[in-house]
């Protein structure tokens, strides 16, 4: 089933359930996939593929992580709530998130395969390991273990 599908039946569902915070997350979702399939018209396609539609769950759940920070820095922590529970939702539609440890051996891997040697080899080794973790880790996360092992901590 494709993620458009997925959605509509949840945005149904939601709308059964009087699920006010999940209704309105998922019509966020459709929206977006929406905008990018009329995007993707102009060039002749119809339907996005399986890492479109990933990059833009992606996108949404990056854009939710970077408002809770916001929010909770600038003591708005109802705000912040209210974005972690949209960001649980919309984790529901990613695959499940690496551990830590799980990180740190992809990019032991990726050092050792690019022969990275400090902090300026940095996007020798970003570039392979999120290609390899594409929706399994975030970006952020990932920099800071590839930062940590770079710099020899």
């Amino acid at each position: 089933m494709s993620l458009k599908n997925r959605v509509s039946d949840e945005i149904k569902t939601a709308m059964k359930a009087k699920d006010k915070l999940r209704l309105e997350t998922v019509r966020g979702i459709k929206k977006v996939i929406i905008e990018k399939e009329s995007e993707i018209r102009a060039k002749g396609r119809e339907e996005l593929n399986e890492e479109e539609e990933m990059a833009i769950l992606m996108q949404l759940a990056k854009q939710r992580r970077d408002s809770i920070k916001q929010f909770t820095d600038a003591g708005r922590d109802e705000l912040a709530d209210k974005e972690a529970k949209e960001l649980v939702i919309l984790e529901e539609y990613l695959p499940a998130q690496l551990s830590d440890a799980d990180i740190a051996a992809a990019v032991d891997e990726a050092i050792a395969q690019t022969g990275a040697s400090g902090p300026r080899d940095m996007g020798k080794v970003m570039g392979p390991v999120m290609q390899k973790l594409k929706g399994q880790a975030d970006g952020g996360k990932v920099q800071e273990i590839v930062k940590a092992k770079l710099m020899g901590e």
